[in-house]
C-alpha cells in the first residue's frame, strides 16, 4: 500500500512539475491532429493570417512523434517569437495516426484543443498514395500499395507507418476513439474537411470560436495547397468499389458518430 502511495505520488508530482512547465513555456494551445491530405496545409496557412494567433513556420514539428526524446524546452522554442496573449498551435497530421500520440499529447498538455479535418476517406486514401508517388516514397502500382499494406505496417518500420499508411489513415474511428478516450469532448473539434473549401466563413468561425480568438475575415479566396494533379479521377472503378466496401463502416461510423458524411455512402 505505502508502496502505490509513493507511485501516485510520484505520478501526481510529475504531472504538477509538467502543468508548472507549461505555465513557464510558451508551448502550443491547440493542435490540429490531421488528416493527412485533408486540408490541413490550407488550414496553417489561413491560420498564419490570424494576428491573434502564432504558428511556427515549420508546419510540422513532430514532437510527439520524432521528437521524444527531446525535453519539452525544444518543443517551446519553435514558439519563443509569440506574445502573450496569441494563441499558440502547431499543425502534424501523423499525430492523429501514430497509437502513441494521444496519451504523450495529454501528459504534457492535458488542457490543449485539439481539432481534425476528415477528408472523405476513399479521396483521401487515393491523394494519398498519388502524394507519396510523386514524391518518390512509393514504387508500386495502387493495386499492389494496397494489397502490401498490411504485410508491410506489420513489419513495424515507422518509415512504412507514416509513408504507406494509405487505407489504414482513413479509417478514422480507431484514430479518433483514442483521442476521445483521454480527452473531453469540448476539446474536441471534428470538421469535414471539404467544407473549409466549400463553406469556409462557417468553418473559419467554428475555429475561431473554438481556439478562442477574435474574428479575423478570411483576406484571399482559400487556396487548395498541396493539391495533387486529378490522379485519383483515372483510377479503376473496380478498385474505387473495392475500396468503397471497406470504407463503408468508416462512412457509416462518422455519419452515426459526428453527424455529416459523403456523397458516395448511400451507394
Amino acid at each position: 500500500m505505502a508502496r502505490f502511495q509513493l507511485i501516485q505520488h510520484a505520478f501526481k508530482t510529475f504531472r504538477l512539475n509538467l502543468l508548472n512547465q507549461f505555465d513557464r513555456q510558451p508551448l502550443p494551445h491547440f493542435i490540429v491532429l490531421g488528416t493527412q491530405k485533408g486540408g490541413t496545409t490550407t488550414l496553417h496557412k489561413l491560420l498564419m493570417q490570424h494576428p491573434g494567433i502564432y504558428l511556427p513556420e515549420q508546419k510540422e514539428l513532430h514532437y510527439f512523434t520524432f521528437h521524444t526524446n527531446k525535453p519539452a524546452s525544444w518543443y517551446a522554442s519553435h514558439y519563443n517569437l509569440s506574445h502573450s496573449k496569441q494563441k499558440r498551435g502547431e499543425i502534424t497530421p501523423y499525430y492523429l495516426f501514430h497509437p502513441e500520440v494521444p496519451k504523450r499529447i495529454q501528459t504534457l498538455l492535458p488542457s490543449v484543443k485539439l481539432i481534425v479535418l476528415l477528408r472523405d476517406p476513399l479521396e483521401r486514401t487515393l491523394s494519398q498514395y498519388f502524394h507519396a508517388k510523386r514524391l518518390g516514397f512509393e514504387h508500386l502500382s495502387l493495386e499492389e500499395a494496397l494489397n502490401a499494406e498490411q504485410s508491410r505496417l506489420k513489419t513495424g518500420n515507422m518509415y512504412s507507418h507514416q509513408k504507406h499508411s494509405y487505407l489504414s489513415r482513413s479509417l478514422y474511428l480507431e484514430q479518433l476513439s483514442r483521442y476521445e478516450r483521454l480527452f473531453p469532448e469540448s476539446q474536441l473539434l471534428i470538421l469535414r474537411s471539404e467544407d473549409l473549401f466549400t463553406d469556409p466563413k462557417k468553418i473559419w468561425r467554428t475555429i475561431e470560436n473554438f481556439i478562442g480568438v477574435f474574428h479575423r475575415p478570411i483576406l484571399n479566396e482559400i487556396p487548395q495547397e498541396n493539391a495533387g494533379n486529378n490522379e485519383a479521377k483515372q483510377v479503376d472503378q473496380l478498385i474505387r468499389s473495392r475500396l468503397e466496401k471497406e470504407l463503408l463502416p468508416t462512412i457509416n461510423g462518422v455519419k452515426e458518430r459526428y453527424g455529416f458524411g459523403w456523397k458516395w455512402e448511400d451507394h
